[in-house]
């Protein structure tokens, strides 16, 4: 029981993390490894982000519990 309550906080970054890597792969098949549409590196940028927490502090609470 406690385990779920602890990671239904963690849900959301989950999904955003799912939601990058469903990114980073179609835009690898797309457009390959030229800039990005807002002027980034393109896929290199996008594969970096995989690594960003979104919600650090959730993740830091979870460990606790």
């Amino acid at each position: 029981m406690f385990y779920v309550l602890a990671e239904k906080p963690a849900d959301p970054e989950d999904y955003a993390r799912r939601w990058r890597f469903n990114h980073v792969t179609t835009v690898e098949r797309i457009i390959g490894f030229k800039r990005g549409t807002g002027g980034t590196a393109g896929v290199s940028y996008l594969r970096r982000m995989l690594e960003v927490e979104l919600f650090p502090e959730l993740w830091h609470v979870r460990g606790q519990l």
